[in-house]
């Protein structure tokens, strides 16, 4: 009889915490409990992963990097998906139309102080930062639509950790009937000073490092967008406005230059149709894509010797060439970035390496970064993509199978990845 009693109360706790179990997946589904649980299940999903498997740092080249060289030809990939993604986040060539005429920027001197009428604030959902400073920017020029308008579009999955600037472009042009958009590299602090004193606010992306720590041993450097809209050059600062810290944040011009100096100094304008004149007067050989990628990359030489132990000067450098299709050379750049140290999620945000090791054939470096990347981000569809990829030119065939579906189901539509399974599956 007692056998029988324990038997049946261990039944019965059984079927509780069953029930629980399903009452709270139930709950879970509803909206309002999804959106207020999903990012606190993320971050307890991760820390018991990197727990189990800690993430160590991004792996040093398998080859010892060579010096750099004159361009030399990378081998023909086979294959090579197409349409081939963006090299970088900051690396794509926009798609602005070139000016009838080289225009060039004026010489007259800026005033020292320059204050823009702060937009509406918005404090940016869990992943959000992309569309919320784009929504503040559009929202100085009277857009009626937030953060969640844009995420809606380019943003399908809520847990995606990264949009990359060309997409935010990719918004403005598609959605936002009478706004135009252009977006360029290597920008100075003289460029942002003189597009505010012009009246236009300024989005720029720059690597910060976040208040706590997500996993064991982890760095804390994540990238991040602000919206500049004023400087003062006796504080020697500009006024931002930060999703995560808050509105009309100041920022020293140094620390400024430093944190952007990580994403290869990139910016992005947004402004009324009828200005475009302006904009392309005020940015001058800048206008031009690719004038604008090489002095980037003259940048980045120079700061590779200038600063030859700092990582993110030798990315920048990959990254450049990446643009012009000198793969076996941002390769090498990359590997001397690699060997310098890089931050843990620095290819959550940039994809150059992929491309780059890709082109140049190096199947294993392609492997080896972007196994670290997915380890690091596992829904980033870019690292699962190109993991595929390198298995796929390991002879990996189910591994690379495996790898496109699940960048697919990352980010359902994503064209590179239904032609990498449309390539297996005819091949």
């Amino acid at each position: 009889m007692n056998t029988l009693r324990m038997t049946w109360s261990w039944w019965k706790f059984f079927l509780g915490v069953l029930a629980a179990v399903l009452l709270l997946a139930a709950a879970y589904q509803i909206p309002y409990v999804n959106n207020r649980l999903s990012w606190r299940m993320d971050i307890l999903t991760t820390r018991v992963r990197m727990a189990l498997s800690p993430a160590g740092a991004l792996p040093a080249p398998q080859q010892h990097a060579q010096p750099l060289t004159a361009p030399s030809a990378a081998p023909s990939p086979s294959p090579s998906p197409s349409p081939t993604p963006a090299p970088a986040r900051s690396t794509a060539a926009p798609s602005t139309p070139e000016p009838t005429a080289a225009p060039t920027a004026t010489s007259t001197p800026l005033p020292g102080q320059v204050r823009l009428t702060s937009p509406r604030y918005e404090k940016q959902d869990w992943n959000n930062c992309g569309p919320a400073t784009l929504s503040m920017a559009l929202t100085y020029y009277g857009w009626e639509g937030d953060q969640f308008d844009v995420a809606d579009e380019i943003k399908p999955a809520r847990a995606d950790r990264n949009i990359n600037v060309d997409e935010l472009a990719g918004f403005v042009r598609g959605s936002v009937p009478g706004i135009n958009v252009v977006f360029r590299v290597g920008g100075t602090l003289d460029t942002l000073r003189l597009l505010l004193a012009n009246g236009f606010p300024v989005v720029v992306e720059e690597g910060m490092y976040l208040q706590e720590a997500f996993w064991f041993e982890d760095d804390r450097w994540a990238g991040h967008y602000l919206l500049l809209t004023a400087y003062d050059d006796t504080a020697q600062a500009f006024t931002v406005q930060d999703s995560l810290e808050g509105a009309d944040r100041s920022v020293r011009y140094t620390d400024l230059d430093a944190n952007w100096q990580t994403f290869n100094r990139v910016f992005l304008v947004v402004y009324p149709s009828e200005a475009e004149t302006q904009v392309s007067a005020l940015l001058g050989a800048d206008w031009n894509a690719d004038v604008n990628r090489q002095r980037a990359l003259e940048t980045a030489q120079a700061e590779t010797l200038s600063q030859p132990k700092n990582a993110f000067a030798w990315f920048n450098l990959g990254s450049n060439l990446v643009y012009f299709e000198r793969y076996a050379e941002a390769a090498e750049a990359y590997d001397r970035a690699r060997e310098i140290g890089l931050p843990q999620r620095m290819l959550r945000y940039q994809f150059g390496p992929f491309l780059a090791y890709f082109h140049a054939g190096r199947s294993e470096d392609l492997l080896a970064i972007s196994d670290f990347a997915v380890k690091i981000t596992p829904n980033a569809e870019e690292a699962l993509l190109w993991n595929g990829w390198a298995r796929y030119r390991m002879g990996d065939r189910n591994g690379a199978l495996a790898r496109f579906q699940e960048a697919l189901k990352a980010y359902p539509g994503y064209a590179d990845a239904q032609y990498a399974l449309n390539f297996l599956s005819q091949n």
